[in-house]
């Protein structure tokens, strides 16, 4: 059944949203909140968003913010989305940041990581860039993997894929090196795996703590935020990255009118952002 909200409730649902998550919803987007939360209501016998809202707040039942923040972020994802990117980390990227021979590991970010396969697509062009170039990476790199999302995280943790999710843009080739079938799902195989790690993370929060990267994938997320929120986000992402290093954005994201920090590389089909010096 269609649930039906007000005015007031809606505005107070849409600044729930963007307050927690950083997703801004434009007006009139009742008939999206619907069709995504009515389910997930009807399951916790709610009535209304104004009813939601305060179970929220109040922490009950458990989880429930956890549960509306999934439905409402579109984790949309498969590998080796768009190529652009993986073309320009294998033949621009790499080549210049390993000419440097850091004495460290290459540190790679993927923001908003869903269930893993941006992150292991990385792994797998890192594997590929290795045995093309023997001793070029003195040291593997580190794939740090993030999401808002618990369940998704989860899922990239467990790196087990169906059959549908495991032929989204992974040819058969690249299927039978890097995954083991086990039952109902492909499983990542260790030699992508040994670089990976998975945490929560909310691009709102604080993520000094990740430490420094050398690149950073944050693609089609700066789409659900504010202007405000761009410029947060960017100016942060910013500080994370280590001199000269990429900051790589969906096709239809810039930095343009947020940030001045980068700098424009076109490369490989598409345009990069390296952090000034």
């Amino acid at each position: 059944m269609t649930q039906q909200f007000s005015d007031d409730e809606y505005e107070s649902f849409r600044l729930f949203l963007e307050d927690s998550a950083g997703i801004t919803l434009g007006a009139n987007k009742q008939y999206l909140v619907n069709s995504r939360l009515s389910r997930l209501m009807r399951e916790n016998g709610i009535e209304s968003l104004s009813e939601l809202v305060r179970a929220i707040k109040a922490g009950r039942p458990a989880g429930l913010k956890e549960k509306i923040i999934d439905a409402m972020t579109t984790n949309e994802t498969s590998w080796f989305r768009d190529k652009v990117p993986f073309r320009q980390l294998s033949d621009h990227i790499l080549p210049e940041l390993t000419a440097q021979r850091l004495n460290r590991p290459l540190r790679i970010w993927s923001a908003a990581c869903s269930s893993g396969q941006e992150v292991f697509s990385i792994s797998i062009v890192i594997d590929e860039y290795q045995r093309a170039h023997p001793g070029a990476m003195p040291r593997d790199a580190e794939i740090l993997g993030t999401d808002i999302s618990p369940s998704m995280v989860r899922d990239a943790k467990e790196a087990c894929y169906d059959k549908l999710a495991v032929a989204r843009g992974l040819d058969k080739e690249r299927q039978d090196k890097y995954f083991t079938e086990k039952g109902d799902c492909w499983q990542a195989n260790e030699s992508i795996r040994k670089r990976t790690s998975f945490r929560e993370g909310n691009l709102m929060a604080s993520f000094s703590s990740y430490g420094k990267f050398d690149i950073i994938f944050c693609r089609n997320v700066l789409i659900y935020f504010s202007a405000d929120l761009k410029r947060d986000i960017l100016g942060r992402l910013a500080k994370q990255l280590n001199p000269g290093g990429y900051l790589i954005l969906g096709s239809s994201e810039s930095v343009t009118g947020y940030s001045d920090a980068y700098e424009l590389v076109r490369a490989g089909g598409g345009v990069l952002y390296r952090l000034r010096g």
